[in-house]
């Protein structure tokens, strides 16, 4: 695909600027969950996704300029990681605790939406064909 690389590093941006969106809002503490304050109480917190999915996108946006086979394998094998944390993070931001549900906000749908369209982005790279 002639614009996959470019797609892909759009997506990567636009991963990171998700995880400061809100992900989920818990009615009974009335806070909202995003990557970068994922603590609810004490005892309850879920860390900074940020830090993760920064670290994914970043190297996944060097992979993606860089045009080597190595470099497009690479960047295969961090997409993959990538969209796995994306669905850990929506299924546990999302689990039902102590009989409340917390509600979905938009950030988690996409986070999922984008790391699912990076991870296609790296199935398509863009490698010129030696005769």
């Amino acid at each position: 695909m002639k614009y996959s690389q470019y797609i892909g590093i759009i997506a990567a941006i636009a991963l990171v600027i998700v995880c400061t969106l809100p992900w989920v809002y818990i009615p009974s503490l009335q806070i909202y969950l995003t990557g970068l304050n994922g603590r609810s109480s004490a005892e309850l917190t879920f860390g900074n996704q940020i830090q993760s999915h920064g670290f994914f996108a970043t190297a996944m946006i060097i992979c993606f300029f860089v045009s080597r086979i190595w470099a497009k394998r690479l960047n295969v094998f961090l997409g993959a990681i990538n969209l796995a944390w994306a669905f850990k993070n929506f299924l546990i931001f999302s689990m039902c605790r102590g009989g409340e549900c917390p509600e979905k906000q938009l950030g988690l749908y996409l986070l999922l939406i984008f790391s699912a369209i990076l991870f296609m982005m790296c199935l398509l790279p863009k490698l010129d064909v030696k005769k």
